[in-house]
């Protein structure tokens, strides 16, 4: 379906380009966001940030997600697994301990390159390499609608399908390229999903960052 992220990147951006914004900025969910991220900011003239979520981890199955913890704290679980957390409250308090401690540690790491940008009454584009339960890109939509942005767009290449309807609940517009009924893992749908380190995503934030201060010293001496 997609050669590596910047070729979903591309094929996103070309979808986005003709659209009117208020003061773009785009929002990367590390890692593999950020490369995303980078090539949507460039092609639409927009400012670049990270958001920074984490999956919570089911019990004994580390990839699925039952829920997703922002960098703010804010913690939501799933649906699906509300009915069973009496059971579940010394692992959950655990996971969100372990998930709490990685955003420190990346917050750390990307905040001193990028500090965190304003949001409020700007056109939010939230991007991710793609969404599987959808819990990240949830826990973040919600973070961010209580910030007052002017709308928030969510840009991915990939999501499952029966996923989408939540995610459009919490944004103004959905821009998906390929809704998938069978989704087994993002990286199917992608030729070269080689895994994106700490480094690379600190190097294109210092990119954009010299670029969103000058934007932002230009918009205050107006």
């Amino acid at each position: 379906m997609f050669r590596n992220r910047e070729d979903a990147a591309q094929q996103l951006a070309h979808r986005l380009k003709h659209r009117s914004w208020r003061d773009p900025l785009v929002l990367a969910i590390p890692r593999g966001g950020v490369v995303l991220g980078a090539v949507l900011a460039r092609e639409l003239d927009a400012d670049l940030d990270v958001i920074i979520a984490r999956k919570l981890r089911a019990p004994g199955q580390p990839e699925l997600a039952i829920g997703a913890i922002c960098e703010n704290g804010e913690a939501f679980l799933n649906e699906n697994v509300k009915d069973d957390i009496d059971g579940m409250q010394d692992y959950l308090a655990e996971e969100y301990r372990e998930q709490l401690a990685e955003i420190a540690r990346r917050k750390e790491l990307f905040r001193a390159v990028r500090p965190q940008a304003p949001v409020k009454g700007r056109s939010l584009i939230v991007t991710d390499d793609g969404i599987a339960t959808g819990a990240t890109m949830l826990a973040a939509l919600q973070v961010l609608e209580a910030k007052a942005p002017h709308e928030i767009v969510v840009a991915v290449p990939v999501a499952a399908f029966d996923r989408l309807a939540e995610i459009r609940r919490w944004s103004t517009q959905v821009i998906c390229l390929h809704a998938a009924a069978r989704f087994r893992a993002i990286g199917q749908f992608y030729e070269d999903f080689a895994q994106i380190e700490d480094d690379e995503v600190v190097a294109i934030l210092e990119d954009f960052a010299p670029r969103s201060k000058n934007k932002a010293a230009t918009t205050a001496n107006t």
